[in-house]
């Protein structure tokens, strides 16, 4: 079976296999700028029709599907919500959430198995000045139907547009302990919610996962969850690229955040401990693959995956 994609110019873009619509994005903005206008993916699904992100969460309304985010970037706030204020906690503070504006596709590629596009994007701050330019690559891929499983991967190359560094820091930089939320981020369904979390290893007995894998450093992570309404699990695995590694030349060490109560969340966090800065007219660039899957699989299975897919 081939991918098909619908584009509701303005709107959305949907991409389809086997009468399944495996994930929209959504790139309209939002009418509530207090949640961070900027697109997103939402539903997103399994090739058995499965749902595996939430939208507007009552917790969290400026949680939607999956979405590239930035908690504390030099004083605002592209992640949504209140901000965090050391010695005050969240606050709603409407002044400082900025939003992301989509300015075009210059690629839009269908193949029979590949879907890619490429976006183009700035990053604006409350007040409307210009922060940064972004260039954001999807691509739909490895649709497998006897594994049950197909891969996303999500691209970002961000490029300074300030005349002065801009500085990616997190709740954690700004002084809340182990709440280093900010990059791409994925919110479940609130069925997911007690999920399994998997790292590549084993975690130790008296730290089970997820609090093992909070704030902690690895090439992926899996996270299953049941279903409600129908007899069943999925798996998501979020995966760095080799070039990710700060040893391999990323800008930033990234650490996962990671929970499965009371939420189901997981985030590629790039400023989970530390502020690094990014100088006027630099760029940096992350990689990161999601690969989504009918079942409950297990440590074994999502590593003989993920090594059957090249990068």
């Amino acid at each position: 079976m081939t991918i098909q994609v619908t584009h509701s110019h303005g709107e959305r873009i949907s991409v389809r296999h086997g009468g399944v619509e495996l994930l929209s994005y959504v790139y309209r903005p939002d009418p509530d700028p207090f949640e961070a206008r900027k697109p997103y993916i939402h539903p997103l699904r399994t090739l058995a029709g499965r749902q595996v992100t939430g939208y507007r969460p009552n917790d969290h309304r400026w949680h939607k599907g999956l979405q590239m985010t930035a908690s504390h970037l030099s004083g605002q706030n592209f992640w949504g919500g209140n901000s965090y204020v050391h010695g005050e906690g969240y606050l709603p503070i409407r002044e400082r959430v900025g939003s992301m504006r989509h300015d075009g596709f210059p690629v839009f590629a269908v193949e029979e198995d590949c879907f890619r596009l490429v976006e183009e994007l700035t990053w604006v701050e409350n007040g409307g000045a210009e922060w940064a330019r972004e260039e954001r690559g999807i691509t739909v891929h490895s649709v497998d139907e006897e594994a049950g499983a197909w891969a996303l991967d999500w691209t970002i190359r961000l490029t300074n547009a300030r005349e002065e560094p801009l500085l990616f820091g997190s709740p954690t930089t700004a002084g809340r302990e182990m709440a280093g939320y900010t990059g791409l981020q994925w919110r479940g369904p609130r069925d997911f919610t007690g999920g399994t979390v998997l790292g590549p290893t084993a975690a130790d007995a008296d730290a089970p996962e997820p609090e093992s894998l909070m704030g902690t450093r690895g090439p992926w992570l899996a996270f299953t969850g049941e279903h409600d309404d129908v007899d069943g699990h999925s798996t998501l695995v979020f995966a760095h690229a080799p070039e990710n590694d700060e040893d391999n030349g990323a800008i930033h060490a990234s650490h996962w955040f990671v929970r499965s109560e009371p939420i189901p969340t997981v985030a590629f966090s790039w400023a989970f401990f530390e502020e690094f800065a990014l100088p006027p007219g630099a760029s940096f660039t992350y990689r990161y693959r999601v690969v989504v899957a009918d079942g409950a699989w297990d440590r074994e299975r999502v590593g003989a995956h993920l090594k059957g897919l090249s990068w």
